[in-house]
């Protein structure tokens, strides 16, 4: 029952063990009790160590389901998600030219055949070298690209790298190196909506990609750094010349390239 205070208004009575009002929680048959900032705390790990194994969880299945159905990078789910366009076409590795697979390894990552996901000297010269504004450059396999692509944010910042590192070993455990090829090609972004290496050889060359030549693989490759400022079918004269010394390396790195035949 309520008593009327000197204003008239009505003061909850505690006969029953009730009280009410801010930084209060109600529990049932009992009197309301404060919320502790431990209690909150507690609550907060629990649900982010939730959202961390149920991120854990989604890596382990989607590497396996990725065996048998084509993959979707996050740049891709985002733009279905705001109805943007997007241009994709899954091709086979045996499908796309091999020079497109030789350019990216030589570009990218030399020794994707000998490591197991991870480049472990070249992360710690760049750990080394970074100063207070973090590292000059990622040292990124193709690997922990894809890992990135897939279940990651393409923003760089430690956390990510942090993540992306046990990602990649997952992987490349998992997957042959044909096979992670394969998936980095096909959802690599080579400009404005368009992932893919058969999606970027129709754009920029008006050919299916298991038609391109050396050349225009190599400037396919190097447009991978920043797919949206450089353009294959246009390139800048340092683009050009970046792709003429690729295509000179290329032909040196060919020995090295062995996990990617058949």
């Amino acid at each position: 029952m309520t008593s009327p205070d000197s204003e008239g208004s009505a003061i909850p009575s505690e006969e029953n063990g009730e009280r009410s009002g801010p930084g209060w929680t109600l529990r049932s048959g009992r009197s309301r009790e404060p919320i502790s900032a431990a209690r909150l705390f507690r609550r907060t790990v629990r649900i982010g160590l939730g959202l961390i194994l149920l991120w854990v969880a989604a890596v382990f299945w989607l590497g396996l389901l990725y065996w048998v159905v084509p993959p979707v990078s996050t740049l891709m789910l985002g733009r279905w998600m705001t109805l943007q366009p997007m241009a994709r076409d899954f091709v086979s590795l045996d499908e796309i030219s091999p020079h497109l697979p030789l350019a990216v390894m030589t570009s990218e990552d030399s020794l994707f055949c000998e490591h197991h996901g991870v480049d472990w000297n070249a992360l710690w010269q760049v750990v080394e070298a970074a100063d207070e504004d973090g590292p000059s450059r990622g040292a990124s396999t193709i690997p922990m690209q894809v890992a990135k692509n897939l279940f990651l944010w393409p923003n760089r910042s430690y956390v990510r790298k942090g993540l992306e590192i046990p990602v990649a070993l997952y992987l490349d455990l998992i997957w042959s190196k044909r096979q992670m090829m394969e998936v980095y090609l096909n959802i690599a972004e080579w400009g404005e909506g368009v992932f893919g290496a058969e999606a970027a050889a129709q754009k920029y060359f008006r050919k299916p990609a298991q038609s391109l030549s050396r050349r225009e693989a190599a400037l396919l490759a190097k447009a991978l750094p920043n797919p949206l400022a450089r353009n294959p079918a246009r390139p800048s004269g340092r683009h050009g010349a970046l792709a003429g010394q690729l295509v000179a390396r290329m032909a040196g790195a060919a020995p090295y390239s062995a996990c990617l035949k058949p």
